[in-house]
């Protein structure tokens, strides 16, 4: 297997790219790379290849890994006729991509793809083959788990879920620890009680997460402190809000490519 990966040393383009390599998945000599800066960056130590067009990256690979932001993809004006394309991007459908003449797969990695736990779940066109899945397997195996979508348009709820990382956790740990110190608890031990909570207790879902419904039930059903946080958190609307910004996210993911999105 012969891969190009444009946006090579972009935050998801240079995970993939150095765990194709240090995983064995594709030895140096069969990576081609391209990116705009003409920087290695992650790859120096690696006798990797370097295309200066995406004409020429075509040329010497199977397949083709975009990497870049949506905004960067009218472009590249790529032709990349009988092969394998599994685009990275959010935005740009499967429509505009199979302008290129490729066999087209939509992939969404998010953050954890540094240290090999991201999930990517991916959709493939109609004319992607079982050799072709194969690859996305590999592939998409160097940086994590993923699962396969029935439907493209799942992909931008994926995109607010999943690909969004820490930000939601994030958003409630900041919350969490606005909310102790306005009760004069100190800055630090703050930020290490809503660490117990939002990454040491969050732990105990790890491999197992349908329990999350089995915890809540536990909590309400015991009646202690827990339980009147939980009542109000619904009374004031968090699942609502959870729900507008999922919403919120996926309908971006659907109009970066046209908004030219940063």
């Amino acid at each position: 297997m012969r891969i190009g990966l444009i946006g090579a040393t972009g935050w998801i383009g240079a995970a993939l790219g150095t765990r194709l390599l240090t995983s064995g998945i594709v030895a140096p000599t069969r990576l081609v790379a391209m990116n705009r800066s003409g920087d290695p960056g992650p790859y120096r130590s690696h006798e990797i290849g370097w295309a200066e067009d995406p004409a020429e990256l075509v040329a010497r690979v199977d397949v083709v890994i975009l990497a870049v932001r949506p905004e960067t993809w009218p472009g590249l004006q790529l032709r990349a006729s009988g092969k394998l394309l599994i685009s990275l991007m959010a935005g740009v459908g499967s429509g505009d991509l199979a302008r290129s003449g490729a066999r087209v797969v939509r992939a969404m990695p998010n953050a954890a793809a540094e240290t090999g736990t991201s999930y990517s779940p991916f959709w493939a066109g109609a004319d992607v083959t079982k050799a072709d899945r194969d690859s996305v397997h590999r592939i998409l195996g160097a940086i994590g788990t993923f699962d396969e979508l029935p439907e493209e348009r799942q992909i931008d709820m994926i995109t607010a879920v999943s690909g969004s990382g820490a930000a939601y956790p994030s958003l409630m740990m900041v919350a969490m620890v606005d909310v102790m110190k306005r009760h004069g608890i100190p800055d630090g031990i703050a930020w290490r009680a809503a660490k117990a909570t939002i990454c040491d207790g969050a732990a105990l879902l790890a491999g197992q997460p349908q329990l999350a419904q089995s915890f809540l039930a536990a909590y309400r059903d015991y009646g202690g402190t827990t339980a009147s946080g939980l009542d109000a958190a619904a009374r004031g609307g968090f699942s609502t809000a959870l729900e507008a910004a999922l919403e919120a996210a996926a309908e971006r993911a659907r109009t970066m490519a046209s908004a030219g999105a940063v």
